[in-house]
């Protein structure tokens, strides 16, 4: 095997190793031989898909499967092209370093996601291609987090509902539950206040539930398959039976870690609810849904140091010479570390597996 090394690598540019639209990612491909060695072609590209795929069971011998893909972009880059007259081009033996620089479309596109029924990926490749010899690939994927939509229709406008019930058994009187909310969108880590106005003239206590869940739906051939998962449960104090009017003020934190809302995919969608509902004993509970859109926080762009090469080595070829980016600090893993185990939320992301039993059907 004349080709010892074959591997592509890139440089972060913030301490999350995250990128979003409009980003540059300056990296290199590494070529090790082990003599001088004829090649066709090194060819670099980046691209950005979605996939969806599940089976069903209709029956005993009836099993579907259903499946979609979406595409962003797909980019090509000529690094190394045949130079001799017999269609190769010879590099000789030791590690060749081959820089690449690479502009993410500054368009709207959804972020990396990963889920045991589909996923969201961004990519850089490298192909090597050497004459009747099979054409050698590797790859790594980075993290892409989409530019926060603040054009998103009615994203800063207050949400609001309402809801009356009518307590009979074991009981008698009447619940009214009005909720509202400042705005519909919030970043990772933000607050949301609730204020919940309980109209209890009812012969019962009712005890106010605040919960935050996930929407979750994948497309494919005409069917969609949901799902949903309680995020973040609360509770208030309860409210007196014939109590009146009772204002009650909730703050929800979001998880920083929660996925921000994926709304710019055909065939994955990622929403989330505010569930407000009034637990009331041996009654149906009234319940208020208002939808939140989870806004992505996109860290700052970090600068090499004055005099640092663009491609973080002072020396093409050095690999003792330290990058200018210090190492992540944050959660997410770097895109040169192998992915986690295919979990729910298992991915490039870095973002915990939840179990897939937890998952039930919306209602």
């Amino acid at each position: 095997m004349t080709i010892t090394n074959f591997s592509i690598e890139y440089d972060a540019i913030n301490s999350r190793n995250t990128f979003t639209n409009g980003d540059t990612i300056n990296g290199r491909i590494i070529v090790e031989a082990s003599k001088e060695t004829a090649v066709q072609a090194l060819v670099f590209i980046a691209k950005g898909k979605a996939r969806v795929s599940w089976h069903e069971h209709h029956g005993q011998h009836d099993h579907r499967f259903y499946w979609s893909d979406e595409k962003y972009y797909e980019v090509k880059q000529h690094i190394l092209r045949e130079s001799r007259q017999d269609g190769t081009e010879v590099i000789g033996k030791g590690r060749h370093v081959f820089p690449f620089s690479f502009t993410i479309p500054d368009r709207k596109m959804p972020s990396t996601f990963k889920h045991v029924t589909g996923k969201i990926v961004h990519k850089l490749r490298a192909e090597l291609k050497q004459s009747m010899k099979i054409t050698k690939k590797t790859k790594t994927h980075f993290t892409f987090v989409s530019k926060a939509d603040m054009e998103f229709p009615g994203i800063m406008d207050p949400q609001y509902g309402c809801k009356d019930k009518n307590v009979k058994a074991f009981g008698s009187g009447n619940v009214s539950l009005d909720v509202r909310t400042k705005q519909m969108g919030y970043r990772q880590g933000d607050r949301i206040e609730v204020i919940a106005e309980i109209i209890n003239n009812s012969s019962r206590s009712v005890k106010p539930k605040f919960i935050l869940y996930e929407k979750l739906s994948f497309f494919a051939q005409g069917r969609r398959k949901l799902r949903t998962h309680e995020m973040v449960k609360e509770k208030a104090e309860a409210v007196a039976a014939s109590s009146g009017k009772t204002t009650v003020t909730k703050l929800i934190t979001i998880p920083p870690e929660l996925l921000p809302s994926i709304l710019n995919c055909a065939i994955i969608k990622l929403e989330y609810r505010l569930k407000i509902q009034l637990d009331i004993k041996y009654a149906t509970d009234p319940t208020i849904k208002l939808p939140i859109v989870i806004l992505p926080n996109v860290p700052a762009v970090k600068q090499p140091p004055a005099g640092a090469s663009s491609f973080g080595f002072e020396a093409f070829g050095n690999p003792n010479q330290p990058m200018w980016n210090t190492a992540p600090q944050y959660a997410l893993p770097t895109a040169m570390d192998p992915p986690p185990p295919y979990g729910a939320y298992a991915g490039y992301a870095g973002y915990p597996s939840l179990p897939s039993d937890k998952y039930t059907n919306a209602l």
